[in-house]
Parts: structure tokens; C-alpha cells; sequence
């Protein structure tokens, strides 16, 4: 099986691996997407940490009803929800790209 040597190498190995995998997830709460709905009237700046930094809505929505204004804000949301995951996903997936499909860190 593993000798000595061996076993404390993938262990070391592991132990770079989960520090890279750290640092990877604190980037992403600087990492910005933008979400967008009709036709870019509603938009949503957040961070691959779901961290909301602004939401802008076109002025000319403001005097359509509110119901519309509420689905195009939810839509945004959604849309940029959809690419902050995407993009950790990209991210992650380099690090893990190596381990078995469902091994997870910490072991």
C-alpha cells in the first residue's frame, strides 16, 4: 500500500491543495459580477460571495407598475446568482481538477 514517505507526501500534498482551495474561496468575495434583466434596465453588482454592492434601475421603470419592476429586479438577482457561480465554479474546478469525482476536502 503507502509507506511512510509516501503517505506523509499526499498529506502534504493534500495540505497545499486545501490552503490553495482557502485562498481561492476568500478571492472570490472580490471577484464582481453583474446580473441583468430587461434588456439591461435592471442591474445587480455582487460579489462570487453573494455580497449585494448595488442595484440600478433605469428611471423610466419607476413609473411602470410595480409588479414588473419587482419581477425584472428578481430576475437580475437571479441572473447574477447564476454567473457568481459559474465563476466559482470555473475557479474551484482548476484546484479539484486532479481528485476523484466526489472527494471533497478536508479528507
Amino acid at each position: 500500500m503507502f509507506n511512510k514517505g509516501q503517505l506523509a507526501g499526499l498529506m502534504k500534498q493534500a495540505q497545499a491543495m486545501q490552503d490553495n482551495m482557502k485562498k481561492a474561496q476568500d478571492e472570490l468575495a472580490f471577484v464582481e459580477v453583474e446580473g441583468a434583466s430587461g434588456s439591461g434596465m435592471v442591474k445587480v453588482l455582487m460579489t462570487c460571495k453573494h455580497a449585494v454592492k448595488r442595484v440600478t434601475i433605469d428611471p423610466s421603470l419607476l413609473t411602470d407598475d410595480k409588479d414588473l419592476l419587482e419581477d425584472l429586479v428578481a430576475a437580475a438577482f437571479n441572473d447574477a446568482v447564476r454567473q457568481a457561480e459559474e465563476v466559482s465554479q470555473q475557479k474551484m474546478g482548476k484546484l479539484t481538477a486532479g481528485l476523484p469525482p466526489g472527494m471533497k476536502l478536508p479528507f
